[in-house]
């Protein structure tokens, strides 16, 4: 199976730890919808990140689409969203708000880093710096409100790469002290050893709870470790790591 996109963007993200919390093994591709459109036209010819290939050659787009696939053919003890009808409104409300969140922070970052500043719209910008503030209010209200998990789950998930996103990209426009709720959701996730024990082990995209002990891949292939490189901490996401080179998820997400 491949999981076809680059890690910055928060949906391939997002996808890439769903699939490790759920022990699904994954080749990943990071294709650029940009740099890398023509390459990646080949595999889908609508270019949407991120794109997921099953082992049947069936395709799979939207990040909520493809965790839903996954969310209902894993096992019970696995899946990352409750099960019981108003504990699932709940969640799928949050996530929803998130994604609002993450949707105009995608759009601030093309406005600012993708057009002209001399074609910038300002009362669009100003519209989508509300609808952003606005979502993370409500997150952050919804977090406070919200018992601690034990284990990580789909909203764990979503707000940790979600915010991470917001920080590294446009922390000018949201900064973190005005929602604190948020800082205490990133302590809690280290605190977890499931969320802490998940390992990239090889620049293939293979996933495995690593736990105590340090997994090295085997008999890697230099044309593998060339194409196949593992993105580093979120503040150095230009320099990429070589593919032996082991690292927690929360190392990258937290």
């Amino acid at each position: 199976m491949k999981l076809i996109g680059m890690m910055d963007s928060p949906y391939v993200r997002r996808v890439a730890v769903s699939l490790a919390l759920y022990g699904v093994e994954f080749e990943s591709l990071p294709l650029s919808v940009f740099s890398g459109f023509d390459e990646f036209s080949r595999i889908n010819p609508v270019v949407k990140a991120p794109t997921v290939v099953l082992d049947n050659g069936t395709q799979l787009m939207d990040s909520t689409l493809i965790l839903h696939y996954f969310e209902t053919t894993n096992p019970a003890g696995r899946r990352l969203l409750p099960a019981h009808p108003e504990a699932l409104a709940r969640d799928l409300h949050l996530l929803g708000v998130i994604l609002a969140a993450c949707e105009k922070a995608v759009q601030h970052v093309y406005e600012h880093r993708l057009r002209p500043e001399e074609k910038q719209h300002q009362p669009w910008v100003a519209r989508v710096t509300g609808q952003l503030l606005a979502a993370c209010r409500e997150w952050d209200a919804r977090l406070a409100d919200r018992a601690a998990a034990a284990q990580p789950d789909q909203v764990m998930v979503t707000s940790t790469v979600v915010w991470s996103f917001i920080q590294l990209m446009i922390r000018r426009w949201c900064r973190q002290r005005r929602f604190r709720i948020f800082a205490r959701w990133r302590r809690r996730g280290r605190r977890c050893r499931r969320f802490n024990s998940i390992r990239w082990v090889n620049g293939r995209g293979r996933w495995i709870a690593a736990g105590r002990r340090r997994y090295r891949p085997a008999g890697l292939r230099s044309a593998s470790c060339q194409r196949h490189r593992v993105l580093p901490r979120l503040p150095s996401l230009h320099k990429p790591m070589m593919p032996e080179q082991v690292w927690c998820i929360s190392d990258v997400f937290w």
